[in-house]
């Protein structure tokens, strides 16, 4: 199955730092991808561009042997030279015409949007594969980024793109019913499978409720 496939029919899509105080991101991976991890992103803005493309080796490594897309974050020039599927960019790094222009057409790209045109000029580039809303809440990965909130989803939802979107922003398990009855059908979640005791059995049981799955 193409990238761009795989993308489509993703549901759970995880970000995560590097987790350098705990020093287990192998093992991490492998717990939150047996749970049923789609997407793993590295996002951790305090390593270098040298150790983001060895952690990056890894990340794509554990993918492969779950079968699971891996991203990076912000960096076209790390993605590039890591050769990842898949590219996300905020609305201050580089433009999606930017983004192909250095990478061309193979990566999948993803952007972030914090208001309804953002989300619709996403929805209208051909260029863009996929775009996340939110953040839905304040979160710490987001310092100084203003919520959202749900009317936005909403908002969103009812237009019904054909883009693939994802929710992102304080998802978790006590606030994932507000955003599935708000419109969403696939979700970003960092601190939810991050900071849980048993990363594979969170993300297993987020990905139930988000497919509406019974097992």
């Amino acid at each position: 199955m193409d990238p761009r496939t795989r993308l489509a029919d993703a549901r759970l899509y995880l970000c995560t730092d590097a987790r350098q105080d705990t020093d287990d991101l192998e093992p991490f991976l492998h717990a939150a991808l047996e749970g049923g991890v789609d997407v793993v992103q590295l996002r951790d803005k305090s390593l270098d561009a040298a150790r983001e493309v060895e952690l990056h080796a890894l990340v794509a490594r554990v993918a492969a042997e779950h079968g699971a897309l891996w991203a990076v974050n912000d960096r076209a020039d790390i993605a590039g030279l890591s050769g990842a599927p898949v590219v996300h960019m905020g609305q201050d790094d580089l433009p999606p015409h930017a983004v192909r222009a250095l990478l061309g057409d193979e990566p999948v790209l993803g952007r972030s949007t914090h208001t309804l045109d953002q989300a619709l000029a996403a929805e209208a580039d051909p260029r863009v594969d996929y775009f996340c809303v939110g953040p839905l809440w304040a979160t710490p990965t987001k310092p100084g980024r203003a919520a959202v909130g749900l009317d936005l989803l909403r908002d969103v939802a009812a237009r019904e793109p054909a883009t693939p979107w994802f929710a992102i922003g304080g998802i978790d398990a006590t606030r994932l019913d507000q955003v599935l009855d708000a419109g969403a059908r696939r979700i970003v979640v960092v601190r939810a499978i991050t900071r849980a005791s048993d990363p594979r059995a969170a993300a297993a049981a987020l990905r139930r409720r988000v497919t509406g799955s019974t097992r």
